[in-house]
């Protein structure tokens, strides 16, 4: 994923959480810091979601374990919830939970287009589940 792509689907999301009465803020360069961070923090004064964003543009985005470890830490530690947000090319949005991701036959975790729509929530469905 390019950097360009990248911060224009946070951009994308951030705006998409605010215009639903989230109150989301976007941590520039997460992942270009020593200190474990995502990329998007989000509240609605009930749930805060740790959001880890992905620009796909087919095929499969994989996760070393080291990354996920650092989605997961932050979010216990900060009192959120990990969630994975992979935006595809022409089709959106899906958001999992780390423990949802695949395992191919290496030992990273992945997310897939096929994958996302078996296990992943759209938006709406995001929003709904952490009203």
């Amino acid at each position: 994923m390019s950097k360009i792509k990248g911060t224009r689907a946070e951009r994308e999301l951030l705006h998409m959480f605010f215009d639903n009465g989230w109150m989301p803020l976007r941590a520039a360069g997460s992942g270009s810091t020593t200190i474990p961070a995502v990329d998007i923090l989000t509240g609605n004064g009930k749930k805060v979601l740790a959001i880890e964003c992905k620009s796909i543009g087919n095929g499969r985005k994989y996760f070393e374990d080291d990354e996920l470890e650092q989605i997961n830490y932050f979010a216990k530690t900060f009192g959120a919830i990990a969630i994975i947000g992979a935006r595809f090319d022409n089709k959106g949005w899906f958001f999992l939970e780390p423990k949802d991701l695949g395992k191919g036959s290496g030992k990273n975790a992945f997310v897939s287009l096929e994958l996302a729509e078996e296990k992943g929530l759209r938006f709406e469905q995001l929003l709904k589940k952490f009203n």
